[in-house]
């Protein structure tokens, strides 16, 4: 992903040191304002809208539905010269994926993927790429779960297909 792929950070910044006129946080006249928004929602979320969640916020909900590592966000704000350590980004994520706001997919045992689409859908999982793709609705059913055990329920399914090319492909390091 070439850095030009980034949103343009220099108006998150000034946006970012924009002082709040009213207790609700909305900058006056800004309705509609995606900065505002990402802080009215992390606020409905029961998040504080910090400097940092809000940049990493901007960088992970800017750009639509979009499937992505905790490596490969922290790559992007630092492109985006956004001042966050690794450990920064790894608590964000995870804030933000107990808010509810994320979704966590466990897909390959060395890396955690995160879903900016926290409804209930399914996955492909490009193994040669380390790619996740939305699945499209297709009225997948899940037949003869089994019961729970005592006390506990079932909260989701996941579907997630695995998928490779077929013949030799040079894995992606």
């Amino acid at each position: 992903m070439s850095a030009t792929a980034i949103p343009n950070m220099l108006p998150l910044q000034a946006m970012l040191n924009a002082r709040t006129s009213n207790p609700s946080g909305d900058v006056a006249g800004r309705r509609g304002c995606p900065l505002s928004d990402l802080r009215d929602r992390l606020r409905r979320a029961g998040l504080r809208p910090t400097r940092q969640r809000l940049s990493l916020g901007w960088l992970l909900f800017g750009r639509g539905d979009r499937h992505l590592t905790a490596e490969m966000l922290y790559d992007e704000a630092m492109r985006a010269k956004v001042p966050v350590s690794l450990a920064t980004v790894y608590n964000t994520l995870h804030q933000f994926t107990e808010a509810g706001l994320l979704r966590q997919l466990a897909l390959d045992g060395s890396k955690a993927y995160f879903d900016t689409n926290p409804s209930e859908h399914h996955h492909f999982f490009l193994e040669d790429e380390g790619q996740v793709l939305d699945m499209p609705d297709c009225g997948i059913t899940v037949d003869s779960l089994p019961d729970a055990p005592e006390g506990m329920e079932i909260a989701g399914v996941e579907v997630i297909v695995r998928l490779r090319r077929r013949g030799p492909v040079a894995r992606k390091a």
